[in-house]
């Protein structure tokens, strides 16, 4: 029965599916597959996968604590459609059991992630050493607020293009590899910005006042830089988080390197930022 999971892998290939979703989809299947215990594809109804989807609500994580969220569940749901589509489509059944179900939207509040284009627009409309520095970390190296804030000058080596997360979320850290544009422009910041200021602490990053930056500071310098590329946009550091982890799933990279460049516990998580491009909700 689970072989049709490997043939559903193979036909997201064949129709250009990104390699994140190549995964995703597939596990959403055989977890499904796994609840029901179905003996055949043609004997799985709309009260089987009605069932699933109130079941998917009270699942528990498959580590750590709490629940699947709204836009985890969506992920589920628009993998069955995929699906059964797809075993429609070459006469594997003969009635679609999800086109007669309606489900929950999960769109509200989730905003699209910058495009490579906008994020360019802020490298672009950045001119101090801070600027571009503030950019690499969220974005080239993903960190998370909280961790940029905890960020120290030894956690960067500029020689070995290294920066180690000591302080991730959970205790957790993890080691993220610079390329050599990105070390060059964290290092001009300290040289030629951070050295100028008057404090002798270990934080990596400084504010105006030659203090440790705050999470506040880093929202409001990205607000700046923001006003100054004449982006409209209400985001937050995190935003820029988000948006790597989309650019690297959409250019192939696979879930388990996204998951331990964003410092993740389980799949789950980076599952996320694994969505379906536009034309491929359309196709359903």
């Amino acid at each position: 029965m689970y072989q049709i999971v490997d043939s559903f892998k193979s036909y997201l290939s064949v129709l250009g599916y990104s390699s994140g979703i190549q995964s995703m989809l597939p596990a959403c299947i055989h977890d499904f597959l796994e609840y029901g215990q179905y003996s055949s594809i043609e004997e799985i109804g709309p009260v089987d996968i009605n069932l699933f989807y109130e079941w998917l609500h009270e699942r528990p994580l498959k580590r750590g604590e709490g629940g699947l969220s709204e836009m985890m569940i969506s992920h589920y749901v628009y993998a069955l459609k995929v699906f059964f589509s797809w075993q429609l489509e070459t006469g594997g059944i003969a009635i679609n059991p999800v086109s007669v179900l309606k489900f929950k939207s999960p769109e509200r509040g989730y905003r699209e992630p910058l495009t490579v284009d906008e994020i360019q627009t802020l490298f672009n409309a950045a001119f101090t050493f801070k600027e571009y520095a503030m950019l690499h970390l969220f974005y080239s190296c993903g960190l998370r607020r909280s961790e940029a804030v905890w960020l120290r000058l030894s956690d960067v080596q500029f020689r070995h293009r290294l920066l180690y997360v000591r302080s991730g979320k959970g205790a957790r850290r993890r080691v993220i590899p610079l390329t050599g544009k990105v070390a060059d422009s964290l290092e001009q910041y300290v040289l030629q910005e951070r050295g100028t200021a008057r404090y002798t602490g270990s934080s990596f990053m400084l504010n105006r006042m030659g203090r440790a930056m705050t999470g506040k500071n880093y929202v409001s310098l990205l607000k700046s830089l923001l006003r100054r590329a004449d982006m409209c946009k209400d985001i937050s550091p995190h935003y820029l988080r988000h948006s790597i982890a989309t650019h690297l799933l959409q250019n192939e990279m696979s879930m388990e390197y996204v998951r331990d460049f964003l410092g993740h516990q389980c799949l789950e998580s980076t599952q996320i930022y694994a969505r379906p491009g536009v034309h491929q909700l359309q196709a359903l």
